[in-house]
């Protein structure tokens, strides 16, 4: 859990733009998170298994297109994985305003 402490003048709105700029941040990382699960799901529908599967026993020459879409996939599982990290440190942010 992350506790962000913010001191600003009662009349100040700081509180409010910095958790609509966090919300903000949410939203653009969910929506990412949404454009790579479809590409994940396309590898996946296209070789027929589990990226849990090609993560553990494929290689680059097991794939059609070799290194680029060897590359392609796990790339996209490394932000999938960046992105749901980020995004539970965001949502687990407890403001403590002064």
């Amino acid at each position: 859990m992350t506790i962000l402490h913010i001191k600003s003048d009662p009349s100040n709105d700081a509180l409010d733009i910095i958790k609509t700029a966090i919300d903000a941040e949410l939203k653009r990382l969910e929506l990412g998170l949404q454009k790579t699960e479809k590409q994940i799901a396309r590898f996946e529908e296209e070789y027929k298994i589990s990226s849990e599967i090609f993560l553990s026993r494929f290689t680059a020459e097991d794939m059609k297109n070799t290194d680029p879409e060897y590359i392609a996939w796990s790339g996209e599982l490394k932000i999938r994985e960046r992105i749901l990290k980020d995004i539970t440190k965001l949502k687990e942010i407890q403001y403590v305003a002064n």
